[in-house]
């Protein structure tokens, strides 16, 4: 729960444009691209940058210069159609989500870009409308996606998995929320023994047989956890974390 908390300002962030969401459109007709370019800077009001380039060589070159996070391609181009673009930017590691623009209710291409994870496959000629219900909506799955690989990064696996354990005695379940409600102050083994009425050095034992780490690792991961986020997440200063998750220096 606190790290979705914590994702919730990252999201804030974004939305106040403290992030900035690049698009970038892949037309090889000139008029098109620009014209595709303008409704979007239009419509975005200097929220996303939009960039454009002509064929999938350009693409490349934009790719290995910026994080890309939306792709709208069409699907007719000379020497690399859009579903190869894709493929081949997937093929090389890149990250982002993509919209097909296509002449041509081709069931084939649909197939194809269901298999590359295309969010949306828009037929010509595309409305203004459709149009920026497409990359709103594409906007909102990148959004999603980025959700996930944030938490992956940010949380302790290891202290998931410890905190997920429900067969423990109370007085180890009181234990640990305990240290959740009290890990800005200094707390030692002896104090949360005390809290659950257990003698220190049975507590020591118990606490690593049922959690599965030693009380002092267990506390460590807690609070790294915590600061992790913040610095991630948060304006705050590294004295003033270090003092909200228990650290006396910074």
């Amino acid at each position: 729960v606190k790290v979705q908390l914590y994702y919730s300002e990252f999201q804030t962030k974004v939305e106040n444009n403290l992030v900035t969401k690049t698009i970038l459109i892949v037309h090889d007709e000139q008029a098109t691209r620009q014209g595709l370019k303008k409704t979007l800077e239009k419509w975005s009001n200097g929220k996303f940058e939009i960039l454009s380039a002509a064929n999938g060589q350009e693409t490349f070159e934009q790719m290995s210069r910026t994080k890309i996070h939306l792709l709208v391609t069409d699907i007719c181009m000379p020497e690399m159609n859009g579903l190869e673009l894709l493929k081949n930017l997937k093929d090389k590691g890149h990250k982002f989500v993509s919209i097909i623009i296509s002449g041509h209710p081709d069931f084939e291409y649909a197939q194809e870009a269901i298999r590359l994870g295309v969010v949306n496959y828009l037929l010509k000629p595309v409305s203004k409308q459709k149009l920026i219900e497409a990359i709103e909506q594409a906007l909102e799955k990148e959004a999603n996606i980025e959700r996930i690989e944030y938490m992956e990064k940010v949380t302790d696996q290891k202290l998931l998995k410890l905190d997920q354990v429900n067969n423990r005695s109370n007085s180890i379940k009181g234990a640990t929320t305990f240290i959740n409600e009290n890990i800005s102050n200094q707390i030692s083994l002896k104090d949360v023994a005390e809290a659950v009425h257990l003698n220190a050095s049975y507590f020591s034992v118990l606490f690593k047989e049922q959690v599965g780490v030693t009380f002092s690792e267990y506390l460590t991961r807690k609070r790294l956890q915590i600061a992790k986020n913040h610095l991630l997440t948060t304006d705050l200063q590294i004295e003033e974390i270090a003092l909200e998750v228990g650290y006396q220096t910074a």
